[in-house]
């Protein structure tokens, strides 16, 4: 009898590949170009997280603060090659920070009517036109082919006005309230429904005309008045940076009244600026105030509700800067939209912003 004895196989095995650690020099240089990376972006997220009056440089640098993602996320790469713990968890965090101002948890968010509810669905646009040097027959033809029914311009100049005139913004928006002026100071409002003139904010360089616009839905008939305001407040330069600040002030307290709220312009501020949080935030709790009621309704920047923070509207032509978000669409928490979207205009530093808008009725 033969017996036949299995015998094991023997293969090599090839050794398991370890991952080569970085050499200490070598992680350390790398760890300190992560830190170097993030230094910057620590300095600025310091000043965006305190809200305080900041002097006129951070305040400046505050509106470049979305941009502040892409260092921090170089930052982070570089700790993860140097491959040191408490430098990858700074850079983690400080890359979470700058996502969270990216896209705002705490930012106010239009309110969803309920079923039923008549409104007016309207289409809006604002421009701040350079001194009136913005093209006219351009602007003319985004309102014919976005529908727009609404439109308000910052810097108008009778020069720009006579231009759109002969492109034809007569047929389709007639009804105007209109101040040109040649120091960027001038306002318009052309629109399809009625307009009537209530005001202007007190105290102010630029001119902020504050009107009701009788809206009605050509389908439903449903009507709703709505209280409109030409924003453009003063940019935050050189000594005029404490009337930047009273400018928004006043754009808050009007935001502040009764109604349906809709405050759109050049706002010259960037939600990174807590003096344009706060007039997102107070604008509604003084109103609550006078009425008793604490309910923690923001007013709504339309823009960032609609996740463009990464959609600048200046400057569009000159000094190739990062795009930052100057012009804003501010609603009262009750006016649903849609639909945002930034277009350049030949001829102006700042690009045109526009949306749809559901106005309740009554």
């Amino acid at each position: 009898m033969v017996v036949h004895r299995l015998k094991a196989m023997t293969h090599p095995i090839p050794a398991v590949m370890e991952a080569r650690p970085v050499p200490r020099r070598a992680s350390v240089v790398w760890s300190v170009l992560a830190l170097l990376a993030a230094l910057p972006v620590s300095g600025v997220s310091m000043f965006r997280a305190i809200p305080v009056e900041w002097p006129l440089i951070v305040v400046q640098l505050l509106s470049f603060t979305p941009w502040l993602v892409l260092p921090a996320a170089l930052a982070l790469a570089l700790a993860v090659v140097g491959r040191r713990l408490w430098v990858i968890v700074t850079t983690v965090a400080l890359l979470a920070v700058q996502l969270l101002w990216l896209f705002p948890l705490d930012a106010g968010k239009p309110e969803s009517l309920p079923a039923g509810t008549p409104a007016v669905q309207l289409r809006v646009m604002s421009l701040n036109s350079e001194y009136g040097e913005a093209d006219a027959a351009t602007i003319v033809r985004l309102v014919r082919e976005n529908g727009i029914q609404l439109l308000t311009i910052q810097e108008h100049t009778q020069g720009l006005e006579d231009a759109l005139h002969s492109a034809g913004m007569e047929e389709v928006l007639p009804n105007l309230l209109s101040e040109p002026n040649d120091d960027a100071s001038g306002g318009a409002v052309f629109s399809v429904f009625p307009l009537e003139a209530v005001g202007l904010l007190p105290d102010t360089p630029f001119r902020m005309d504050v009107m009701r616009v009788l809206l009605t839905d050509p389908a439903s008939g449903a009507k709703s008045t709505l209280s409109l305001t030409n924003v453009h407040t003063l940019p935050p330069v050189d000594e005029r940076i404490g009337q930047w600040r009273s400018d928004l002030d006043k754009v808050a307290r009007q935001a502040s009244r009764p109604g349906n709220q809709l405050l759109m312009g050049d706002y010259n501020a960037t939600y990174d600026h807590s003096e344009f949080r706060a007039l997102l935030d107070t604008g509604l709790s003084r109103q609550d105030a006078r009425a008793g009621v604490q309910d923690g309704r923001k007013l709504v920047d339309v823009g960032t509700a609609s996740g463009a923070r990464f959609s600048p509207t200046w400057p569009m032509e000159g000094l190739p800067l990062p795009g930052i978000v100057l012009d804003h669409m501010v609603t009262s928490p009750g006016i649903g939209s849609s639909d945002y979207s930034v277009h350049q205009i030949p001829g102006s530093d700042h690009a045109a912003i526009m949306a749809t808008l559901i106005v309740p009725a009554g």
